[in-house]
């Protein structure tokens, strides 16, 4: 597989911090969701996991022109109630990993082709490389066909993140002393 490098990019160093992602965003003055504070800039794609579930790495897509964010779901089972969904998902080394969350909602979202659907979605954290961790929503859909099993939307980006669209992996990788 061939690496695109392009001028103006770098590759920072990663280290693992012990203390809660708040904390060491407080500690930097980054990042933060107030308006005219400092942002991360990460690159069109990154490598996301779920530590809820110690799932991924994800390859996510940037699209600051998609509202909303999704991940690779397969053989999606709302309880009886409805209030929980299972389903089962594959990380960038296509391992499946069963995840159950609580139902956020439903909502109905438009894809690329101009379509729209019902889709469930779900609230949980999100971790980049380097450990800063927030909490976005997901859509579940199979994104089989999809060079990225995770599609990050304005909605999860939006005060956090500015994108560098000529750089991928601005964030790094994570450690494979992770287990992941």
């Amino acid at each position: 597989m061939r690496k695109r490098r392009s001028s103006g990019c770098h590759v920072g160093s990663a280290r693992r911090v012990d203390q809660p992602a708040g904390r060491v965003g407080e500690d930097l003055a980054l990042p933060s969701r107030k308006r005219g504070a400092e942002r991360l800039v990460i690159g069109r794609r990154e490598w996301i996991r779920l530590p809820g579930f110690d799932a991924g790495p994800f390859h996510a897509k940037t699209d600051s022109g998609a509202r909303s964010s999704s991940i690779h779901a397969e053989q999606i089972v709302l309880s009886d109630d409805c209030s929980e969904v299972g389903f089962y998902t594959r990380d960038h080394y296509g391992r499946r990993r069963w995840c159950e969350l609580p139902v956020g909602g439903v909502s109905r979202v438009k894809s690329s082709t101009g379509e729209s659907k019902p889709r469930v979605w779900v609230e949980t954290e999100l971790e980049l490389p380097g450990g800063f961790r927030w909490r976005t929503r997901l859509t579940l859909a199979n994104r089989q066909r999809m060079k990225c099993s995770m599609l990050l939307g304005r909605r999860a980006l939006s005060g956090f993140f500015l994108i560098d669209t000529a750089c991928d992996h601005m964030m790094g990788a994570f450690d494979a002393r992770d287990g992941h």
